[in-house]
């Protein structure tokens, strides 16, 4: 019966496993395996297992529910409650990978696929520049509305799921102990940042710039002088396409017009005047748009999506309330402070929980930066990915994984940190 227990713990390992690095091609074969290894994990008897942000993120789901509850709206509501399965991601990996060897792989399988998806990607691209040339239009005016997506359905997606990639390439290249594979993983960085301006989405460069200034400020102080250099250069040598959508972030022209999301913003900001404890409900933001725009914008709106309202901050208080709202920022900023203590207490040097923690804290500040500008946590790729990084950043400071050794204590009674470099 032990053998039966062990053999049925192992499997929950390796399809949560599965589950994580599928995530960058197919969210359906990525949630396929996500259920076979939460139902090995429940039948192999193993304790089922949160990081420290189970009371913010319980807080965080009951609200939603309340507000579901309340809004009179239950079956539009749905797709909102069905997508808390997505979250049993941070428990089955949490509660099943028992190793930093195997952490490690997961990353290192998403700077794989992450790289094939680039290469995808910018087949795409070519494609996208022959049609645009066969059809007699500007490249640029034609691109910015059908840009690559790789794998997924939407360029946003593909954006953000090469970000979370390309940061997880470079924490482990600054902090990850060296393998004889440096190079390949250097290449795959390369590639994953190509893809990642070729998309060219805005909100996805600022926040790639955030992190990037955080990861090199952790390594070397000095480093963050970099990507001004970088960038400078970069726009300075870069195809006209690219550099004109650098100026649209500062002078947007009417086809790339940040218009759409001010009015989606002041009419957020209508809705929470108006339901400021509970919001409108889950998806009542979509349904009830039009109702709560302010009368001084003028009709027809700017082109754009009102399905959503860009913004995660304002979507969820207008959506599920702001106490909610605020618990969200709470989930965010506990695990920022969770991960620079675990950071604190490990030794000088390279490491594997050292480039998990860096890692973690970039993700969650470019998910910050980003969902000034984009609903993405409410993106089910997104949001997974999200919460395979936070689940691994915990496990590396989780005595209980293999790879993570308990603190010894000095003969004076200091505690000194020790981290096993596999």
């Amino acid at each position: 019966m032990a053998n039966y227990a062990k053999r049925l713990s192992a499997a929950a390992q390796w399809l949560a496993f599965a589950s994580a690095v599928s995530i960058i091609f197919s969210i359906a074969i990525s949630q396929i395996f996500l259920a076979l290894a939460f139902v090995a994990l429940l039948a192999s008897g193993e304790k089922l297992r949160l990081p420290p942000i189970r009371i913010a993120l319980g807080l965080f789901l009951l609200g939603t529910l309340i507000s579901w509850a309340f809004s009179g709206e239950l079956a539009a509501g749905l797709p909102q409650i069905r997508k808390f399965y997505v979250f049993l991601e941070l428990l089955v990996v949490y509660s099943s990978v028992r190793s930093l060897k195997l952490v490690r792989s997961i990353f290192l399988t998403w700077a794989a696929f992450g790289s094939v998806t680039a290469v995808v990607g910018f087949v795409q691209f070519g494609r996208k520049m022959a049609e645009a040339r066969n059809l007699g239009v500007g490249f640029y005016d034609y691109y910015v509305t059908q840009r690559i997506t790789g794998f997924t359905s939407h360029w946003n997606t593909y954006s953000a799921e090469e970000m979370f990639a390309l940061i997880m390439i470079g924490s482990f290249l600054l902090f990850a102990p060296r393998t004889r594979w440096y190079w390949v993983w250097c290449v795959c960085g390369v590639l994953t940042a190509l893809a990642v301006v070729l998309a060219q989405t805005r909100g996805v460069w600022i926040a790639v710039a955030a992190a990037a200034l955080y990861l090199l400020w952790a390594w070397r102080k000095w480093a963050v002088l970099l990507p001004p250099v970088v960038i400078l250069i970069g726009v300075a040598v870069a195809p006209a396409p690219i550099q004109q959508r650098v100026q649209s972030i500062f002078k947007p022209n009417k086809i790339d017009s940040n218009a759409f999301r001010i009015v989606t913003w002041r009419t957020g900001w209508e809705m929470i005047k108006r339901h400021p404890l509970l919001g409108l409900g889950p998806e009542g933001v979509g349904i009830h748009f039009q109702e709560y725009v302010p009368p001084d914008i003028p009709r027809p709106l700017p082109a754009g999506w009102y399905g959503h309202l860009h913004n995660i901050y304002v979507h969820y208080a207008a959506e599920r309330g702001i106490p909610t709202m605020l618990i969200l920022i709470w989930l965010l900023v506990q695990i920022v402070v969770d991960f620079m203590r675990g950071l604190s207490k490990l030794p000088p040097g390279r490491g594997d929980p050292k480039f998990l923690l860096h890692a973690g804290i970039a993700v969650v500040l470019a998910t910050m930066v980003e969902g000034v500008v984009e609903l993405n946590l409410g993106d089910s790729e997104v949001l997974t990915m999200f919460l395979i990084v936070v689940a691994c950043a915990y496990l590396s400071i989780d005595k209980q994984v293999s790879g993570v050794q308990e603190e010894p204590t000095s003969a004076a009674g200091n505690p000194a940190a020790s981290v096993s470099q596999e």
